[in-house]
This record gives C-alpha cells, sequence and structure tokens, in this order.
C-alpha cells in the first residue's frame, strides 16, 4: 500500500463510498454464487428458452441478471426479485464482516466525513447485513442495484453520482473503496478518487492497470490513514 497516497486521497475528501461486496461482505460466502447462478438460469430458461444455453454457460448470478435484460422488463423483473431474494438469504449466512471494514466505516464518521454504500447488489441485502452487523449507523447512505436499470450499474458511474447528491458533495471530492475494475471505472467516469481493495491475487495487478489512486490489500489501513488524516 502506498501509505502517503492513501493519506492525501482522503484528507481531500467529505465522502468516502464503499463498494460492498468485498470491502464490507462476502456475499456468497455463505450461499455460493454458483448455485445462484445455476437457478437463476434455471428460471431465465423456463422464462425465456432462448437464453437457457448462454445462461447455464455461467457461474456468476449478475451475468445471468444482466442476460435477463434481452427478454424484455417481464422476465428481468422475475430473474431480479429471484436474485434480490437470493442475495437476501446469503447475507443471513455470510458471517463476519470483512476484517477492518467495521472500523473503516466507523473511522470515516468519527473523521467528520459523509459515508455511503454503492453496490450492484440489492439495496435490501446491504441493508440487512449492516444492521445484522451492528453498523447501519455507520453508514448514511446505500444505493443499491437501480431497480429494472442493469445498464445502471457499476462500471456505470450512476450509482456514485447518485450517492454524492444524496449526501450534498460533490463526486470530486468524493472516494471510492472497491475491489474490482468496474469499481475503479465507475469512479473515474464519476470524477471520484478510488482506491482498490486488492483482497486477492492478481488484483494489484488488475486494479492498478483500472487506474485505481491507491491501493490497499487490507481495509484497517483505511480506517488508520483517515485517523491521521
Amino acid at each position: 500500500m502506498h501509505t502517503d497516497g492513501l493519506h492525501r486521497l482522503l484528507a481531500a475528501c467529505d465522502a468516502v463510498l464503499f463498494d460492498f461486496d468485498g470491502p464490507i461482505c462476502h456475499v456468497f460466502q455463505g450461499l455460493p454464487a454458483p448455485g445462484v447462478a445455476k437457478e437463476l438460469a434455471a428460471l431465465l430458461a423456463q422464462l425465456a428458452p432462448q437464453l437457457g444455453d448462454a445462461a447455464h454457460a455461467t457461474e456468476d448470478p449478475m451475468v445471468v441478471h444482466q442476460l435477463a435484460r434481452k427478454a424484455g422488463p417481464e422476465v428481468l423483473a422475475a430473474i431480479e426479485g429471484a436474485l434480490t431474494a437470493a442475495e437476501v438469504k446469503a447475507v443471513a449466512m455470510a458471517g463476519a464482516a470483512t476484517p477492518g471494514a467495521g472500523e473503516a466505516l466507523l473511522a470515516t464518521r468519527a473523521s467528520g466525513r459523509r459515508v455511503a454504500v454503492v453496490s450492484n447488489n440489492a439495496t435490501e441485502c446491504v441493508r440487512a447485513y449492516l444492521t445484522a452487523q451492528g453498523l447501519a449507523d455507520a453508514v448514511e447512505v446505500v444505493v443499491g442495484r437501480p431497480v429494472l436499470r442493469p445498464d445502471l450499474m457499476k462500471p456505470s458511474p450512476y450509482p456514485l453520482l447518485e450517492a454524492a447528491a444524496l449526501l450534498g458533495v460533490a463526486p470530486e471530492k468524493t472516494a471510492l473503496v472497491g475491489d474490482s475494475v468496474s469499481d475503479i471505472e465507475a469512479a473515474r467516469a464519476a470524477a471520484a478518487g478510488s482506491i482498490g481493495f486488492a483482497n486477492k491475487q492478481g488484483k494489484v495487478e488488475s486494479l492498478g492497470a483500472a487506474g485505481a489512486d491507491v491501493l490497499t490489500q487490507d481495509m484497517k489501513d483505511i480506517a488508520q490513514a483517515l485517523s491521521a488524516a
């Protein structure tokens, strides 16, 4: 981690935005994603047989959700509803938060900065998990998956811009903590800063190549940097 860069980035921020799956919670830790994807694929194949093969070819529930858009709003609504229900069930089984996540959220609030979660997961599952973990009061705004608008999910800047507007801060005075290339792309498109959470092998390279302003492998670094900032 580049400590000085993290200090400088956070010192210039009025708000910190956190991605959910990874930086805060491992959503499908207790209910593995491939199984969820298989169930969604079976439903999509029933509702839109022409998409069955493509749906069964992936182990990513989000890909099945994206495919459902091709079948029209009614099918998309059915798949999205099933995905949301699966996510809510999954976070109830996900276990403890990512090490350092709670400290980072609380340190952000303690520093006087605003806090939001911006996620491609459903708002319902994010709120349910934060409440279960005793972290609901640490987060002011949750911007989850836009209802029936997968095109507005990250890497679209929409969730970040929406969070900034709800918090009443300029997008360029925010920074997003994210663990995926789509997070970094969304931050760049929104003119926000980006903190790449490299929590798995190869992410230092991929998040760096995507243009992350700084990288960290430990969420506790964010809490420490906020205290220093």
